[in-house]
């Protein structure tokens, strides 16, 4: 039984005062319309309306259920035009994750300008260095840096490519000396950021002659954050590999040098990763397409300091 489109028919009779005329209005027969009340009478075990040839006419409970069905058939309404209006109009809560270093140096600003536009929009971010499961975790959107996606289900979305950087202090280059050539880590002390998208043992560089692996066996010292490794390699502990929009700060005022300026590591793609394109939620969809807009010119701007920082130094002997 339908007991909502019973309480409709039941609604529409008593609004109109006829089974013929709820019958128009919902363009169904009348003996259908009728069959409806009866149902939902037998459901209820009560009698709705007083039926005669000439007139119907509620009944004292048949009066107090009409108030019920009209209460309840309006909450539906307003719920029917919210969930609608939630593909239409950019509103309410958006949960998002994102991994660290992207969060803190992209998306902190993309949510500043995105609200701008969409002021009814708000933000709960989650920054973990971690691929997470986005409907077990109640998230609507995830932001991870990878080298491929695995296959989830989900639907992704390519917002750019960043990459990384061989940083070290000024102060450890004078000491130690800058290495010419990538084998000539293995005379020097290298810090290892450990993550999940990047090998803790192995630096794969990318430089004139193509690519070259280095494999670092010993370190004096790993950390799980881009923003520790930085500190680090300010304070001369070493030589680290840094994301480029952790880099481009010190590099740009001079607390660090870039190592190596011919060679890059670790290409990655950024992703935006959500559950679904059908009926996607509009708050959802715009803040893709926004980011989709805004990330590939933070991400040009990086890479420009980067070039002119390394075009800066002193050629290497």
């Amino acid at each position: 039984m339908d007991i909502l489109f019973n309480m409709r028919a039941f609604v529409c009779v008593a609004e109109t005062g006829s089974f013929t005329a709820a019958a128009a209005r919902l363009d169904l027969t009348t003996s259908y319309v009728s069959r409806a009340v009866a149902t939902l009478e037998t459901h209820l075990r009560t009698r709705l309306l007083h039926r005669t040839t000439r007139r119907i006419a509620l009944t004292e409970a048949g009066q107090r259920y009409l108030l019920r069905c009209e209460q309840i058939l309006g909450y539906i309404e307003e719920a029917e035009a919210e969930a609608s209006e939630a593909h239409a109009r950019p509103a309410g809560n958006l949960k998002v994750h994102a991994m660290t270093g992207i969060g803190q140096h992209y998306l902190i600003k993309a949510i500043a300008q995105y609200s701008e536009t969409y002021p009814d929009v708000s933000f709960d971010l989650t920054l973990a260095n971690r691929t997470t499961d986005i409907l077990d975790e109640g998230y609507d959107i995830s932001v991870v840096i990878a080298q491929e996606l695995p296959d989830s289900g989900f639907i992704s979305k390519q917002l750019g490519t960043t990459y990384s950087v061989l940083c070290a202090s000024p102060a450890y280059i004078a000491r130690h000396g800058a290495p010419r050539q990538p084998s000539d880590l293995t005379q020097h002390r290298c810090l290892r950021l450990v993550n999940s998208v990047m090998a803790l043992d192995k630096w794969l560089f990318e430089g004139p002659d193509g690519q070259q692996m280095i494999s670092i066996n010993h370190t004096p010292f790993q950390v799980n954050t881009a923003d520790a490794m930085t500190e680090a390699l300010m304070a001369g502990m070493g030589i680290g590999v840094l994301p480029v929009y952790s880099a481009v700060k010190g590099l740009a005022d001079g607390s660090l040098v870039r190592v190596l300026p011919r060679h890059s590591l670790f290409p990655l793609g950024i992703y935006a990763l959500y559950p679904s394109r059908q009926f996607l939620d509009a708050k959802i969809r715009t803040w893709v397409e926004f980011l989709r807009d805004f990330l590939p010119d933070r991400l040009k701007a990086d890479d420009a300091v980067i070039t002119a920082c390394s075009n800066a130094l002193p050629p290497q002997p």
